[in-house]
């Protein structure tokens, strides 16, 4: 199965603080993980805040994906369309897009945000 991580799963699954319920997805090796550039965009900028929860190096962050066999989903104008189709149960521009991406792709999503679980599709879900 391809997954695209979102965010939170994508920093926890660096810092290896994964929630346990989560493990077996990542770390089984017919799965796919995939992250997109509105991650690590999304940490540049949050970091850039002065967000605590957003404290690591999104160019070590860049180089870890690429070097543990992420792949980089680009983000193209049909993602970003595609945003516009999704109903406002979430607001957060980031989370939207990675959603975006998900469904336009047909794949799924692994969250732990509770807003993106109420979206209909593909959507892993690990509080």
């Amino acid at each position: 199965m391809k997954i695209l991580l979102d965010t939170h799963i994508l920093i926890w699954a660096a810092a290896g603080t994964l929630p346990k319920a989560a493990v077996p997805c990542i770390a089984n090796p017919e799965n796919v993980l995939c992250f997109s550039p509105a991650s690590i965009w999304e940490i540049v900028i949050k970091k850039g805040l002065g967000r605590l929860d957003f404290h690591l190096d999104p160019f070590a962050l860049y180089r870890g994906c690429l070097d543990n066999g992420y792949e980089e989903l680009d983000i193209t104008s049909r993602h970003v369309l595609a945003v516009g189709e999704l109903p406002q149960i979430h607001k957060d521009p980031f989370d939207r897009l990675l959603l975006a991406q998900a469904r336009a792709e047909g794949i799924s999503l692994l969250t732990s945000d509770e807003s993106l679980s109420r979206y209909p599709g593909n959507i892993i879900y690990f509080p």
